[in-house]
């Protein structure tokens, strides 16, 4: 399937990946955002830019009625509580997703959106700890102690109201940590365990991020649905077992993963996208593939 498509958000480096994997695909591609940055979208086929405040309902509702999209997906947050404060993420966060997603589900859109790991609560929480099984999947509990990921669960309910009422498919996308061909910088973290324990060392490179985005705008399901994206194995230089043992000096009752396997399940994603990552840290560190300045 291809068509319309408003990309709603940052051109930062994972939105831009993502903007020409549509436009590569078939799709046009109107890029939507405050600022478009200094990118020149000129030199790219399928690529347009239209001005618009995310977090104004009306001139964001304005904006998205007046391209009348096939799909809309909504890829922008303020993702840092070390740089900004919790009420400010927490009200961009949940304001742009409100605006963004009724508006696309006025115009009757597919919808995808950037929720993510962090809404499990283990990433930001203030002390670790490990999940109730492993690997995770999208019936495990969400208990986020942090304002961005308790946007994200707001979010997700915002995705879930939409499809409720504009009866269109909204799929929540739970990414895990974005890394780019020519900067993986979840290697640079193996050293120290606890940088990677709160999403227990999982990755994706952006090159999954957007086929995965593509497949949700394209799927044939209903209503709201959640899924996690993430690479199939681990970054660590070990087995996930003894990282697990070694940091939490334990690990779940229930825990089937092992070796090199990620703590994240994409089973779903399999399942009702036809999706699946096929990039992995091993093989794509020294890519010559193109990247964005």
């Amino acid at each position: 399937m291809t068509g319309t498509v408003v990309l709603a958000g940052s051109l930062d480096r994972s939105g831009r990946w993502l903007a020409t994997h549509l436009a590569e695909q078939g799709w046009d591609v109107t890029c939507m955002s405050l600022s478009r940055s200094e990118w020149e979208l000129g030199g790219y086929r399928g690529l347009s830019f239209r001005s618009a405040d995310l977090t104004e309902q009306v001139e964001t509702a304005e904006a998205i009625s007046t391209e009348n999209p096939d799909a809309v997906v909504h890829w922008a947050s303020l993702p840092s509580p070390e740089r900004h404060a919790g009420m400010r993420i927490f009200e961009n966060n949940v304001v742009g997703a409100y605006n963004v997603l009724t508006a696309a589900g006025r115009a009757n859109a597919r919808i995808a959106w950037a929720s993510n790991e962090s809404a499990y609560g283990f990433q930001l929480a203030g002390k670790p700890s490990l999940p109730e099984y492993l690997p995770l999947d999208e019936e495990h509990p969400l208990r986020p102690e942090d304002p961005y990921g308790t946007s994200k669960v707001v979010g997700e309910q915002i995705g879930a109201m939409v499809a409720r009422r504009y009866d269109v498919p909204v799929a929540s996308i739970r990414g895990s940590w974005v890394q780019f061909p020519d900067e993986y910088d979840c290697l640079d973290a193996r050293t120290n365990l606890a940088t990677g324990a709160g999403n227990f060392w999982s990755y994706v490179d952006v090159r999954d991020v957007s086929t995965a985005i593509e497949r949700a705008i394209s799927a044939d399901f209903s209503g709201h649905e959640p899924f996690i994206v993430s690479a199939e194995d681990n970054y660590l230089d070990e087995p996930i077992e003894r990282a697990l043992s070694e940091f939490f000096h334990d690990v779940p009752d229930s825990c089937t993963i092992s070796g090199t396997d990620s703590a994240l399940s994409t089973a779903k994603a399999q399942s009702m996208l036809g999706w699946e990552p096929t990039h992995s840290w091993r093989d794509t560190v020294d890519d010559d593939e193109f990247v964005f300045q």
